[in-house]
């Protein structure tokens, strides 16, 4: 939650430090200052020139009439925080306004309204206001005040025949603008007038408009921390809950731990939810996999192993010949049947890594069976009473799956093998492709006697063998149909079994069906 709050926050913060800085809106305030104080000075002088100046009687020598000029700049001048002085070329002061206006103080300094007003909160947001405004970036550096008129520059180029302007802080820390103008009677310089005026309204502007900033950025704020606290609800929470009930899953015993569900919410929390409750419900049925597959080895290596001990035992006590070599025989295919046992038990344990790091690559499944058809002929041509294959492939062209092409060859070999073990001498073995839109299969059929009912889905179980009459127990683990049904459906496919009939519902023979699709399911 802190991360989401300092992260939609910073942003915010940054802004408002940006706009409570307020440099150029600070600049043109003091610019347009200038310009009114200049356009005022040079009404003034410009008034002084043409109406308070006498000459001599030979008209040669133009002055300024002191009483004159003392009651034009009393009139014109408006009482108010503006200081206006009246300089000879000789640099003696000829009037200042301060005294014409009863001794008004140079600089009247009073505290600013309080824009919030009185009480605590408005000492809260003053005491604020001053703490950031401290830790903004110092204005330039301004010169520093001074009554005297021959310390300011601006005074020096007004006799000279220009006006000029400065901006200087006062001891008390405030800012004060002056202007300097000469007053001139055709063309010659016959005083300089300097105006000064305070610009404590400039400051109450500039403080305003930083309040304004501050109100808005208050609400900016209030928002903000009331949509990192929605966020926090709604994401961090949860995935908080998602994480501690995971950690909960793997150090904890037993199966009391339960991961929230959120799926109900339908975004990525609700995906994520789904997925770690999937997750956890298939590690569970893996781990109960695990246990069972490990109970049901030892029960299968459990009874050769029996077996052996007891003929093993049973062979010292036996002095006949016939029924040692019996015996030995006994325990000759026992320990063949562990040996089957072991590797397939071996190749099981070993198919769900194998499956996980092969990268399935398309497989034309038209190749494939041909390649299979041509392999099972070759092998069984000159063998009396085999099973003929029956190869149907359909008229594409070619018929490409995503699959691992060993593991998919492996499934065909059992399942072939199975329909042969089980078909009549001569019989026929169907393998034929079918498509749709979707999905390619592949069905293998027999002619034998079919599968017995309700053993459908039981012949897939692990070590459950069903084989044909007459032949020699413990010739078949009974993981074949097992480790096929778990690669095909690694592939996203199903492997499923039926019965053939006839008309009138006579089994005609056991079909086995591949059903793949033909895109990956990513």
């Amino acid at each position: 939650m802190s991360q989401i709050l300092a992260i939609n926050m910073g942003a915010l913060v940054i802004l408002a430090l940006g706009l409570l800085y307020l440099d150029q809106h600070q600049d043109d305030l003091f610019e347009a200052k200038v310009a009114a104080l200049t356009a005022e000075g040079e009404l003034i002088a410009g008034a002084l020139g043409g109406g308070a100046t006498v000459a001599n009687p030979a008209g040669t020598v133009v002055t300024l009439d002191l009483e004159a000029t003392r009651d034009l700049l009393a009139r014109l001048v408006l009482p108010g925080d503006r200081r206006a002085r009246l300089f000879s070329p000789e640099h003696s002061l000829i009037v200042d306004s301060r005294t014409l206006a009863g001794a008004v103080p140079l600089v009247e300094t009073e505290a600013l309204p309080d824009p919030v007003g009185p009480g605590g909160l408005a000492r809260l947001t003053g005491a604020v206001y001053l703490w950031i405004v401290e830790r903004l970036p110092p204005r330039v550096d301004l010169p520093p005040y001074h009554d005297d008129a021959l310390d300011h520059p601006e005074y020096w180029r007004a006799l000279e025949g220009e006006s000029g302007s400065a901006i200087e802080e006062t001891i008390e820390g405030g800012l004060m603008v002056t202007v300097a103008v000469p007053i001139q009677h055709f063309k010659q310089i016959q005083a300089v007038l300097m105006l000064s005026a305070p610009a404590t309204d400039i400051e109450r502007k500039v403080r305003e408009a930083r309040f304004a900033i501050l109100e808005a950025f208050g609400i900016a704020l209030a928002i903000t921390v009331l949509l990192s606290l929605y966020l926090a609800g709604t994401i961090a929470r949860p995935v908080r809950r998602l994480a501690r009930a995971a950690e909960a899953v793997r150090a904890r015993p037993g199966r009391k731990t339960l991961i929230p569900d959120f799926t109900r919410r339908r975004d990525e929390i609700g995906e994520l939810s789904g997925a770690l409750r999937d997750m956890t419900d298939a590690l569970w049925q893996r781990m109960d996999a695990i246990e069972q597959f490990a109970a049901d080895v030892a029960h299968e290596i459990k009874n050769p192993l029996s077996s052996v001990r007891s003929a093993i035992e049973t062979l010292d006590r036996v002095e006949d010949l016939d029924q040692r070599a019996q015996l030995m025989s006994i325990i000759l295919d026992d320990v063949r049947r562990l040996d089957r046992l072991i590797s397939d038990i071996s190749d099981a344990s070993r198919l769900d890594a194998e499956l996980s790091r092969a990268e399935p690559e398309p497989v034309d499944l038209k190749r494939l069976l041909s390649a299979l058809a041509e392999v099972y002929a070759a092998i069984h041509a000159k063998r009396a009473g085999a099973a003929r294959l029956e190869l149907a492939l359909g008229d594409e062209e070619a018929v490409v799956v995503p699959a691992i092409e060993n593991r998919l060859v492996q499934v065909m070999r059992n399942l072939l093998a199975n329909a042969e073990s089980f078909s009549p001498p001569s019989g026929r073995i169907g393998l034929a492709l079918s498509l749709d839109a979707n999905e390619a299969t592949i069905a293998v059929e027999d002619d034998g006697p079919g599968i017995p009912s309700g053993q459908l889905e039981r012949i897939f179980e692990r070590f459950y063998s069903l084989r044909p009459e007459g032949e020699k127990f413990g010739t078949h683990s009974g993981l074949g149909l097992s480790i096929s049904r778990q690669i095909v459906e690694a592939h996203g496919g199903r492997l499923i079994a039926d019965n053939r009939t006839d008309g009138t519902g006579r089994i005609q023979g056991a079909r086995f069906s591949i059903i793949l699709p033909r895109r990956s399911r990513s």
